[in-house]
């Protein structure tokens, strides 16, 4: 066989995948021979190979049957070749700085790691499964989906999940970025005409990790990229793990193909903090913040305050606790309560923000996409009751007023029909997934 039957294939082929095709998957190839019914080649990448063999090797087969030659499989070698990465002027490889995954992308925080990660009932399920997935073990789950408010811990665990994996096998491909990062990649990848390098860097790794997911809703491009990435690593049985500040479904302008995709595996939600787990994380920086400033001294009941009093997101609680430190060492004062009071009088400020009936009104009636008029209406029907009772119980749960009080603002109703819907709602949160859902979110959204 000569390289000629081997350019009479490729016409055929050129014909039968499209122009497009065919320079991405077909030229690069080098036609080696033929021996014993199997065709050689040579690929500048496995990917590409590997991608050939799962999406033409049946069309190659039958092109040179044509040409009178017996093809039974396809058969491709590696030669190496240096990637080109001009999109690396913005995003220099993490293991310059940090000794993380030799990958271009984001750097790793030294300071997340599993160790310093304090575990509660709020987001220990999340804890659990990015355990897991590091361990390198069968994971039974793909992808893995965390999502949550802003300073719940997401990008703690992906960092976790990166510097756990690495330690376990360091000769494992691992890649932690943004999804605004994908993106720049992506567009640069295109400018630069070299979109084989990008597609050979993002599916020949091990460990894929894309913080902030919704950032490429509405980017149609991207995101049709980002799908056949996700799909590729997928097939190859590769682990993937993607963040978010909503759960799939929830994310405007993201393809129904790939919420699916991003749903058929496990989705977790990091719920807002508790009390006791405040008071753990601020008990755990404490103790670091006391290596650095081994003169400051901290009255009792200090950090049980900051626990009750900023409920917004950790982010806050370790920004205060470290301004508080600080201030302590700085002007030689002892943290006492009022000391407390007095450094962090504007963050206690905005932790007070309260949350009005009439917010809680709004935002129920945007969400279930009924008019606030009918929120306050004599009308029964179901379509309107039920949100009116989520309404009334995160009135009682998210205000101090009192059950009259939130019956009048409900169009003048009894102080017993705000007693029956939050009975009504907590009954349907232990049954109903939907309901515990939407009151959930909702719940978060006005505490924002």
């Amino acid at each position: 066989m000569t390289a000629e039957n081997w350019g009479r294939v490729c016409n055929g082929l050129q014909s039968d995948v499209g122009q497009d095709a065919f320079k991405n998957w077909i030229a690069p190839l080098t036609f080696q021979g033929l021996e014993a019914g199997v065709a050689h080649f040579l690929a500048p990448t496995g990917f590409i190979g590997n991608w050939v063999t799962r999406n033409y090797s049946d069309k190659i087969c039958s092109l040179f049957a044509a040409d009178g030659f017996s093809v039974n499989r396809l058969s491709f070698s590696t030669e190496r070749r240096e990637v080109k990465m001009p999109m690396n002027e913005v995003v220099k490889p993490a293991a310059v700085a940090t000794g993380s995954p030799e990958l271009p992308g984001a750097p790793l925080d030294s300071r997340f790691t599993f160790d310093n990660f304090v575990v509660g009932k709020p987001n220990e399920l999340a804890h659990a499964a990015s355990r897991r997935v590091a361990e390198g073990g069968p994971v039974t789950f793909n992808p893995l989906f965390l999502y949550g408010g802003v300073g719940l811990g997401k990008t703690h665990l992906m960092h976790a999940i990166a510097w756990e994996a690495k330690q376990r096998n360091p000769n494992a491909r691992i890649l932690y970025l943004s999804a605004e990062q994908f993106m720049y990649k992506f567009v640069q990848a295109l400018r630069f005409k070299d979109t084989m390098s990008f597609k050979e860097m993002f599916r020949s790794v091990d460990l894929l990790m894309v913080d902030d997911v919704q950032f490429i809703a509405g980017k149609n491009s991207t995101q049709d990229e980002f799908f056949h990435t996700f799909n590729a690593l997928v097939d190859q049985n590769k682990q993937i793990v993607i963040s978010a500040d909503r759960a799939p479904g929830e994310i405007d302008g993201l393809e129904e193909r790939i919420k699916s995709r991003l749903q058929c595996g496990l989705v977790v939600d990091l719920h807002p903090t508790d009390y006791e787990l405040r008071l753990g994380i601020l008990q755990s920086k404490a103790e670091a913040q006391a290596v650095h400033y081994p003169e400051v001294v901290m009255s009792n009941g200090v950090l049980e305050f900051l626990a009750h009093r900023i409920s917004t997101n950790v982010r806050v609680l370790e920004g205060a606790l470290t301004r508080l430190f600080a201030f302590a060492s700085l002007v030689g004062r002892e943290v006492t309560l009022d000391v407390t009071q007095e450094c962090l009088a504007d963050v206690l400020r905005a932790s007070d923000r309260k949350v009005t009936i009439d917010e809680i009104i709004r935002k129920v009636a945007d969400h279930y996409n009924i008019r606030m008029s009918d929120m306050l209406s004599p009308r029964r029907v179901r379509s309107i009751a039920r949100p009116r009772q989520v309404a009334m119980f995160l009135a009682k749960r998210l205000t101090s007023k009192s059950l009259p009080e939130i019956g009048k603002r409900f169009g003048g109703r009894d102080h017993t029909t705000v007693i029956h819907a939050v009975k009504k709602i907590e009954e349907l949160r232990a049954i109903d997934n939907q309901i515990s859902e939407d009151v959930e979110l909702l719940r978060r959204m006005l505490e924002a």
